[in-house]
């Protein structure tokens, strides 16, 4: 039942009523309807301050046991400023690692005391579209898979651009590199081998299907992938238009975004030194959910594979024929020039039969297509079956 509001008016009417009235108490009571426990207690009111203690009270608690203190909402604020673009649930495990002593409050009720001073920005909402199976479910330990990716470009306050090339462990979210480039091409490469000679080398290396990680060459093949595959390492490339299979590494460009370009910096030395000091505080202070809010250096260990020194020939089985590719991007085979791609040139593949009048080309493990004598005239490697 629905508790009944009573006027303020409607209590001085009750009041003047019994100072005057001949009837008892409990009467006087029925006559306006009101509980005699009620009725008692706006009488005693009326003696105690008169007419005006008749106002409607406020039923709160005059003290909060479990209110945050201000020294701690001080200490939440501090870190919110210092850390403008972490949320509630990132601040409170980062602070108690500082200090464990701090009595914090539960991450919602941190989120609201953000809200009420004004630190939380109002989002607008948008409608989300199901979210699909996460990828990398084998990554299950570090350097299994490491991803990559060129953040879209921006300008820098001197006019130049600015295209941010983040490398990441896809199990422990360690950010391996952050490094701003002019332009995305094969430059890159100088960041993979500093993190080879620093860390070790991964298992796998996805990434979407730009330059320089990928071409329109037979396999996908770039100069920077064809490197990796000599080094033993498997490139891996999300479906075009399906950037969601590298949706780990996007989400950390969101944060990257947020916290490095807003606003850009003057020059690319100063923005560098932004991406060097957002790296380290990444993998080393920022919480992550995935690892029990625990940041991702506790979860990331450098590769048993070291870099060496000298490139390795790639392997092949007895039942590969070995051709060079000349110059040109082609391989001789049975008395003619077959085309492949210049983006090899000088390296090795492996031919092998693969039916009467057809021959896999391999580039170590990477099936490149496939030669016939059916069609000799064609001279070029053939896809699909």
């Amino acid at each position: 039942m629905a508790k009944k509001i009573y006027t303020v008016r409607f209590r001085e009417a009750f009041v003047d009523g019994w100072v005057s009235s001949d009837d008892t108490f409990l009467e006087h009571c029925a006559h306006f309807g009101v509980p005699r426990q009620t009725g008692y207690q706006w009488v005693a009111r009326a003696r105690e301050g008169g007419l005006d203690a008749l106002v409607t009270r406020s039923s709160a608690p005059h003290t909060c046991p479990h209110a945050t203190s201000e020294a701690v909402v001080d200490v939440i604020v501090a870190a919110r400023k210092l850390h403008p673009t972490w949320g509630p649930r990132k601040l409170r495990p980062w602070l108690l690692e500082r200090d464990p002593s701090l009595d914090l409050p539960v991450a919602s009720t941190m989120g609201e005391i953000l809200k009420r001073l004004g630190l939380v920005p109002e989002r607008r909402r948008r409608r989300r579209t199901p979210r699909y199976t996460e990828p990398f479910a084998k990554a299950g330990a570090p350097n299994v898979v490491w991803t990559a990716d060129f953040k879209g470009q921006f300008r820098l306050g001197d006019g130049s651009l600015c295209y941010p090339l983040t490398i990441a462990d896809a199990f422990s979210r360690f950010l391996l590199r952050c490094d701003g480039y002019p332009a995305p091409d094969a430059s890159a490469k100088q960041s993979f081998e500093s993190a080879f000679r620093e860390y070790g080398l991964p298992s796998v290396i996805h990434t979407d299907n730009g330059t320089p990680f990928a071409s329109t060459a037979p396999g996908g093949l770039s100069k920077l992938s064809a490197w990796w595959i000599r080094l033993g390492i498997v490139p891996e490339r999300s479906a075009p238009g399906h950037p969601w299979e590298n949706g780990r590494h996007e989400r950390m460009h969101r944060t990257l975004k947020a916290e490095c370009t807003r606003p850009p910096r003057r020059t690319p030395p100063l923005q560098q030194r932004a991406f060097n000091v957002f790296r380290r505080e990444y993998n080393d202070e920022r919480p992550h959910e995935s690892l029990e809010q625990k940041p991702p250096v506790t979860a990331y260990n450098p590769s048993p594979r070291p870099y060496p020194r000298r490139l390795p020939e790639l392997e092949y089985s007895d039942a590969h024929e070995l051709r060079r590719i000349d110059t040109s991007g082609r391989f001789r085979w049975r008395g003619r020039f077959v085309f492949v791609s210049g983006t090899i040139a000088g390296e090795v593949v492996g031919v092998k039969r693969a039916s009467e009048h057809t021959w896999d080309v391999f580039f170590g493990p990477l099936l490149l297509g496939y030669v016939t004598d059916l069609r000799p005239e064609l001279g070029l490697i053939r896809y699909g079956k």
